[in-house]
């Protein structure tokens, strides 16, 4: 009998990895450890991910394929024993206002079910309790559960006329084509100040049906259509979701209009028919506005015989979300308010759900966004995962989950070129006796820190109800590290980024978002390195500087500069390939033979930020590539595109380009996503440059060696959801270690 025991991988070559060979256990916990940018990544995602799911999608037709998305054979001998692949990853979970915590994880379809079944009265099958369905729908609010209406102080200056401008709005601004619409139609005085029109006139203005007039723009005559301004923006933008509409178009409206309850459905989002229908005193939206640790209570005391099978997995499904630290959820929660890791543990209960056995589970860093106390809750999915019969694969920093694998991948040593081997294969007790990075740093934790910086002053936070928040006041000292913690859902996130930021809107804000989404944008870039290096190449050369730019003179024009040629095939998925004129390298053949040092411009976009530092002498040039090298970004190639960069680098990126500013206020969350333990203190050095500068540093962060660090420590809680929104704690982190009643104290010595 063959024996199946491992996934095999021979002579995997993809990015830094050198020809790497490995043998995974099957029906294991294997966990990849590294730090950023040695390969782990290589080696689970582009290579075993990919292979598995290139080779699914060639099961299907022809047909079918045309619909799927397509993935390139990766750089790699040969790969066996493959399973199919499940990746549970970080991106958030999109949707717009349809999409709730409940249609996601299917809980919502059998609560829907239920109420069709037993509840009174009875009002008709499933789909009349669903938001999404005509049948079910609010017909006042289409099932958004918010009425958008307009704020006409912001839209109208009255005190002006329609050629002074007195439409604020920025479609309406004087010269504009609707603005010249509307002086045009002839149903007002355009000199007349707003203030001084008749109600009817006003009406006429703002909510006038389209009325058709001829009109002569320059020579030329047109006919135009005059339609009332609010009812106008109102069909543009209100009767649509505005989130499906651009994020520039969303910020451009956003100041205009007013949000609240839908009037009729009281922000419930059904028709009264499903409002009406009840089980036990409840109707269906006022179970899904509960929490999910409430909710599963209600569900147990139903005893109705028929509703026992939809109890039992109604029960079954919300204790896993209970498991993994999302009980402050409720099921009405919009999915595109959860962050990262919310939405990566969103999706781990769909498949904790499932019936599917030997299928090869990927999971990135699942414990993103969870405080120590729930680590172990997640260690326990994944070992629950194991044992239902599949393969676990998880790229993790986190020390309590690297404790509970069956096998450790360390890949290093260093990251870039530098890295792309295996250091070691092995069990936990294994790894603790090697010589590796992660090793050294597993044996090692920070100590707590003894000295304390004192405040120069206080900012205050007041009155914060937002969310689970209790009416607090809060003050935050100045000129000092403060970090602020709490469990997943004690109100972190809501203190900081919906109360002080909006208080304090000055502050600079260096979070996890995207950094820039174009082909045409890389580190060198956004950082101002290229610059400089353009300006060494022109000086090298006597050449003009804009000759060394992709997007500028030096393009090559096969391909604009990109690199690659798009080819778009309709109603398959577009392809890119190489340009065959610069052979990816961006540039003219003419710009190439230019050279620094013997290198060509190409040659220097090629280079790691470790590199380019050893390469280049010049001072400007050497502070930018060193803040992104004390950052933990040494590995990035100076010409990798931005929209491959992962949130955690993103934040040090930006952060890098901060460096260098005094007194000002930043705000910092979860900046160790992604970090290896060994680059923890590189980054707690970078924040205390920052905070010795003169700064002020606010910190989100659950890393316990950041919150030892910390010169002030606001710990949320004592829970998450309604359980949470109090400040448990304000005090150093000595001073915490006393503090029983709180959670974070337990784990600070941990």
């Amino acid at each position: 009998m063959i024996q199946r025991d491992y996934i095999e991988i021979r002579g995997a070559r993809e990015n830094n990895l050198k020809n790497v060979t490995l043998r995974i256990p099957r029906h294991k916990i294997t966990i990849f450890t590294g730090v950023s940018g040695s390969g782990k990544s290589s080696i689970v995602f582009d290579t075993i991910a990919t292979e598995a799911r290139r080779q699914l999608n060639e099961t299907f037709s022809t047909f079918i394929r045309n619909f799927l998305p397509r993935y390139a054979q990766p750089d790699v001998d040969a790969i066996e024993n493959l399973n199919m692949a499940i990746v549970v990853d970080q991106k958030r979970l999109g949707g717009g206002s349809h999409s709730t915590v409940g249609t996601v994880t299917d809980i919502y379809s059998v609560l829907r079910l239920l109420f069709s079944r037993v509840g009174q009265p009875y009002i008709g099958p499933s789909y009349a309790f669903s938001f999404n369905e005509p049948q079910g729908m609010c017909p006042e609010c289409n099932g958004v559960g918010r009425k958008i209406g307009v704020d006409l102080e912001r839209f109208l200056d009255t005190s002006k006329s329609l050629n002074e401008g007195a439409i604020l709005f920025p479609d309406y601004a004087v010269d504009s084509w609707d603005w010249t619409i509307c002086t045009q139609s002839g149903l007002f005085d355009n000199d007349k100040p707003l203030a001084d029109y008749s109600d009817e006139e006003m009406e006429r203005l703002l909510y006038g049906k389209p009325h058709k007039f001829r009109a002569n723009l320059g020579s030329k005559p047109f006919n135009l259509t005059f339609e009332g301004v609010i009812a106008k923006f109102t069909r543009k933008y209100i009767m649509r979701d505005v989130k499906t509409l651009s994020e520039r178009t969303q910020k451009l409206v956003a100041p205009f209009m007013t949000y609240g309850p839908c009037p009729l459905c009281k922000g419930a989002r059904l028709n009264q028919a499903a409002l009406s229908c009840r089980i036990n005193g409840l109707n269906i939206a006022e179970m899904a506005a509960m929490e999910v640790g409430e909710l599963i209570e209600v569900i147990r005391q139903i005893e109705d015989p028929v509703a026992a099978p939809m109890v039992a997995m109604l029960t079954e499904r919300l204790q896993h979300m209970i498991d993994i630290g999302l009980e402050y959820l409720s099921l009405n929660r919009e999915t595109d308010t959860l962050s990262g890791g919310e939405s990566q543990r969103i999706k781990m209960v769909k498949h904790l759900s499932s019936s599917l056995v030997d299928v090869l589970y990927i999971f990135d860093e699942p414990t993103i966004g969870l405080h120590p106390r729930d680590v172990h809750r997640l260690t326990g999915l994944l070992q629950k995962l194991r044992d239902k019969g599949n393969t676990v694969l998880v790229v993790e920093h986190d020390p309590d989950v690297i404790k509970i694998a069956d096998h450790i991948v360390d890949v290093g040593p260093l990251a870039g070129q530098q890295g792309g081997r295996i250091v070691f294969e092995g069990p936990y007790h294994e790894l603790l006796r090697a010589d590796t990075l992660t090793a050294r740093h597993l044996k090692n934790g920070m100590p707590l820190k003894e000295t304390y910086r004192q405040p120069g002053g206080w900012l205050t936070i007041r009155n914060a109800c937002v969310n689970n928040l209790k009416n607090l006041t809060v003050n935050i000292p100045t000129g000092v590290l403060t970090v602020v913690t709490g469990v997943a859902g004690s109100g972190k996130s809501s203190l900081i980024h919906q109360v002080f930021l909006r208080q304090h809107p000055d502050a600079v804000v260096i979070d996890q978002s995207a950094v820039g989404t174009s082909i045409r944008s890389n580190p060198a870039t956004y950082t101002g390195v290229m610059d400089e290096v353009r300006k060494v190449f022109a000086r090298a050369n006597n050449v003009s500087p804009s000759l060394f730019s992709f997007n500028s003179k030096g393009a090559c024009e096969n391909c604009q500069g990109l690199g690659f040629v798009y080819i778009d095939l309709g109603f398959l998925d577009g392809v890119r390939t190489p340009c065959e004129v610069c052979g990816g390298k961006r540039f003219k053949e003419e710009v190439l033979a230019y050279t620094y040092e013997g290198k060509s411009i190409s040659d220097v976009l090629a280079m790691s930020v470790g590199e380019a530092l050893a390469f280049f002498p010049q001072k400007e040039i050497r502070r930018r590539l060193q803040a992104m090298n004390d950052t933990g970004l040494d590995y990035l190639t100076l010409g990798q595109p931005l929209s491959t960069l992962s949130g955690g680098e993103c934040q040090r990126i930006k952060l890098a380009t901060e460096l260098h500013k005094k007194g000002s206020v930043y705000v910092m969350d979860e900046p160790t996503t992604g970090l290896h333990m060994s680059d923890i203190g590189r980054l707690l050095d970078i924040m205390n440059r920052v905070v010795d500068a003169g700064n002020t540093l606010i910190v989100i962060e659950h890393n316990l060696n950041v919150i030892r660090n910390a010169d002030w420590i606001i710990d949320m809680g004592p829970e998450g959801g309604h359980k949470g929104g109090r400040v448990v704690f304000e005090g150093t982190p000595r001073q915490l270690l006393d503090a029983h009643h709180s959670i974070t104290s337990a784990y600070l010595l941990h």
